[in-house]
């Protein structure tokens, strides 16, 4: 029933992402580029993900952060070498991390735009 509810809930492009594990198209998303302070929540749950303290323009396309809150998300290795982030509230896909950040943590999320809402400082 739960899958339902989702599929109500979200968009038919969040449901693809978030449960389907799928991707959005590079620079379509509306946070790739930092535009308030914040934390970014999970869009099903509104578990807190990342601090906009945290993003940076990794001029990939996606949102990138380089530190998650700590314990907001599970990490799940893929058979392609890859590092998959899931919400650890929900279990709900968001990205992949990787180790060509820029920063000092060296770290880039990599996260779909149509997984994330903005609360604002004022708010969290």
């Amino acid at each position: 029933m739960y899958e339902e509810e989702l599929k109500n809930k979200l968009t038919p492009e969040q449901y693809r992402v978030l449960r389907e594990k799928g991707t959005e198209r590079p620079f379509s998303g509306k946070y790739v580029h930092r535009t308030n302070d914040g934390n970014y929540v999970c869009v099903v749950c509104q578990n807190p993900l990342f601090s906009s303290d945290a993003q940076f323009d990794s001029g990939t396309g996606w949102p990138s952060f380089d530190k998650a809150i700590e314990g907001s998300i599970t990490y799940n290795e893929e058979t392609d070498s890859r590092t998959e982030i899931i919400c650890a509230k929900c279990g709900s896909h968001l990205g992949h991390v990787f180790d060509d950040g820029p920063t000092q943590t060296g770290k880039r999320y990599c996260i779909n735009s149509v997984c994330l809402d903005l609360k604002s400082k004022k708010y969290t």
